[in-house]
């Protein structure tokens, strides 16, 4: 495959100055990872490699640290602080490149990290014969006029485009149609300044992969589709304790000794859970020095594991937990012990196994010292 041809020389506006709360981020959604790097990243680096020079990046005030941070490496950038509305941020950088006069100008939304570069070359390409260009795609939904929650008629979808960013103009018509704006005071994009000015604004093939990152689910994309866990774990067996294993009580002469039930079943279940998510263990979330958890039912360790990953974008695809000891027998409780981690875990009962071994007499547990445990669990990313 050859080189790509060189695109016209051009300059780029990256508007990154919002605060981006729906996407549930702990940071504004453009800071936030994607994909392995930050979502502004992405399209900075996109237009960097088609040649736009200087790319004028709007960020929120107090954001120039991260955001250098963000765009460390890539050559050219500059931050203007952005404004109240999306029309202020774009204005105050089509004013920062004024000095540096470019012919055209790509206008883009940090939220669009993927940008392919064929949109690019078709964006320039339409700016030889019209002032301005915008990626659009035809609407395959049928639409409908909403009056009170009732339908109040229907629109003519064929006569309808979903546009995307980047817009790109002529550097001069658009900063003169920036200036002159007196519409609202938040355009719904640029290609609307644009044509109030007078400008034509020509349609080129958009692509979808240009969507838009808006709420929480938009990230989960980004996560793995499978991930694995294993848990281990050990306790002694002692008189007068209950012995709890998989959340269900044995009668037995001897019990598990620990600071909660001791299960160490559920420990090691929790355990595979936590490690598949990087979560940490089952001692960072309930660490035995905390008195509130003394006597505990090892079914809230469960629970909670559970919660963790749902909040995490995840489900429990199997676990699979096998009891080492040489007594007592786990054949006859095998299936009541399924039943209780499947109901515990909010999964069938097809996706919990238990088994159980001994040590051949070996070790503390072929002695009857302790009972120990292990698991494995997958955790699979929950569809969007």
């Amino acid at each position: 495959m050859g080189q790509a041809s060189p695109l016209p020389a051009f300059a780029a506006v990256i508007v990154a100055a919002g605060k981006g709360l729906r996407a549930g981020q702990p940071l504004p959604k453009q800071f936030a990872i994607w994909q392995g790097k930050p979502v502004l990243r992405h399209s900075a680096e996109a237009l960097a490699a088609a040649g736009a020079m200087p790319i004028v990046v709007a960020i929120p005030e107090c954001a120039e640290e991260i955001a250098t941070a963000a765009l460390h490496g890539i050559a050219g950038i500059q931050f203007v602080i952005g404004g109240e509305t999306r029309q202020d941020s774009v204005r105050s950088a089509l004013e920062a490149l004024e000095s540096a006069a470019p012919q055209f100008v790509l206008i883009h939304d940090a939220a669009r990290p993927n940008l392919p570069r064929e949109v690019i070359a078709r964006l320039l390409d339409a700016l030889q014969g019209h002032p301005g260009a915008i990626p659009a795609l035809p609407v395959v939904d049928s639409l409908a006029f909403d009056e009170g929650g009732l339908m109040a008629g229907s629109a003519p979808r064929e006569a309808l485009r979903r546009v995307q960013t980047p817009q790109a103009f002529r550097y001069a018509n658009i900063l003169s149609a920036h200036r002159a704006w007196t519409g609202p005071s938040n355009a719904g994009d640029d290609a609307q300044v644009a044509r109030a000015a007078g400008n034509r604004v020509a349609l080129v093939e958009g692509d979808e992969t240009l969507r838009k990152l808006t709420f929480a689910e938009d990230f989960m994309d980004d996560l793995t589709p499978i991930r694995v866990g294993t848990g281990y774990d050990v306790h002694r067996l002692a008189e007068g304790e209950e012995l709890w294993l998989c959340g269900v009580k044995i009668d037995h002469s001897m019990g598990l000794a620990g600071h909660s039930d001791a299960d160490v079943a559920i420990h090691a279940a929790v355990d595979a859970i936590l490690g598949a998510l990087a979560l940490g263990d089952i001692g960072q979330h309930f660490p035995p020095s905390d008195p509130q958890w003394r006597g505990a039912s090892s079914d809230r360790f469960l629970a909670h594991a559970m919660h963790l990953a749902a909040q995490a974008g995840y489900r429990l695809g199997n676990l699979d937990v096998t009891i080492i000891c040489e007594a007592p027998k786990i054949g006859p409780h095998r299936d009541a012990m399924r039943g209780r981690l499947a109901q515990i875990a909010g999964v069938d009962i097809g996706c919990v196994s238990v088994k159980a071994t001994t040590t051949e007499r070996l070790g503390f547990a072929g002695r009857r010292e302790g009972i120990a445990a292990q698991a494995a669990a997958t955790m699979i990313r929950q569809a969007r």
